[in-house]
């Protein structure tokens, strides 16, 4: 067990989810990229809120996400990420502090409003998110407390906040902050279209030992080493001799460990309701297991287990507890 106050701190976007149904023809109508996040302006967003049937809204964002889950699973979690002092951003900081995560982040007082993601589910359960960033964007160095960033075991960083310029440097910050004080750095590339925007820095990272740890799902994956082809763009990532994970959907998840590829299949669902949040619950697992000094396969595991509650059901953070889930499971 991590001897720090925090098992993971996680930046990132703090963004409200709406979530609704519609068919396929609803994403031809809007010009939607099925299973895409697209970055929307408020004009935009007010169209397909409008167009959107009724709506589920819960609190969202990747790395919130992940900490969310983190939490559930009995680990020690902290967050930092931006919302305007509105009635979204109070709702958000309500979501996750009322799961013993500890947000200390200032809110805003002018500017955009509290970040929302649109989240169209078709009958498949595949999610297509067009998100406008709000307030977000303001995170800043200035957000990122040193003090927070050093008792963390492990900071996990979202690959969306390479988008605004301050949140690359707050990135960056806690990177810097988390290595002198002995911690280590995780990232998740977030979505292909992200790699595909900023490949040569995610590579960047990784080769200068910016961080330690990489999540990826496939595509993400292909996208970074463009290629094709999965077992090239696989070998190309071993090559780089850092930890990281892939998942493959239904094919599971792989770890690329010091000691060689760990491969672990899905945990058995009756049926994907909402693939929302996936990625990110099963990090959670990972790095939960992580955390409490398990081995690789544990982890992917626990990340197995994460993934597979979140897609039984609409909305992108558990619905039961996870460490009681995992107990019944015996993996805890």
């Amino acid at each position: 067990m991590t001897s720090k106050r925090y098992d993971v701190l996680a930046l990132g976007n703090a963004i409200v989810d709406v979530f609704a149904s519609a068919e396929e023809d609803f994403l031809a109508k809007y010009a939607l990229v099925k299973g895409s996040m697209a970055l929307i302006d408020e004009p935009r967003a007010e169209l397909l809120y409008g167009a959107m049937g009724p709506g589920k809204v819960v609190s969202g964002g990747s790395a919130a996400n992940t900490i969310a889950g983190l939490a559930s699973f009995g680990g020690k979690g902290a967050f930092i990420g931006k919302v305007k002092a509105d009635e979204l951003g109070k709702l958000y900081r309500h979501d996750l502090t009322s799961l013993g995560v500890a947000f200390g982040t200032e809110a805003t007082t002018d500017g955009p409003a509290t970040a929302r993601s649109f989240i169209i589910v078709t009958p498949d359960g595949e999610r297509t998110m067009n998100t406008y960033l709000g307030a977000c964007q303001g995170l800043s160095p200035a957000d990122v407390d040193a003090a927070t960033v050093e008792n963390a075991d492990i900071v996990y960083l979202e690959g969306y906040l390479w988008d605004p310029p301050a949140a690359k440097d707050a990135f960056r910050k806690a990177s810097e902050l988390a290595h002198k004080a002995g911690g280590r750095v995780a990232i998740t590339l977030s979505d292909s279209f992200c790699v595909d925007r900023y490949r040569d820095e995610f590579l960047g990272l990784i080769r200068n030992r910016m961080v330690d740890l990489v999540f990826a799902n496939e595509h993400e994956l292909k996208s970074l080493y463009q290629s094709a082809d999965f077992d090239t763009a696989l070998a190309a990532l071993r090559a780089e001799n850092v930890l990281a994970v892939i998942t493959r959907s239904e094919n599971g998840a792989l770890a690329l460990t010091p000691d060689g590829v760990v491969a672990e299949p899905v945990f058995p669902i009756e049926r994907v309701v909402d693939a929302t949040g996936a990625g990110d619950l099963f990090a959670a697992g990972f790095l939960h297991g992580l955390t409490t000094n398990r081995e690789a396969r544990d982890c992917l595991r626990l990340g197995a287990l994460a993934a597979a509650e979140v897609i039984s059901h609409v909305g992108a953070r558990p619905d039961v507890n996870l460490k009681t889930l995992a107990a019944n499971n015996g993996l805890l």
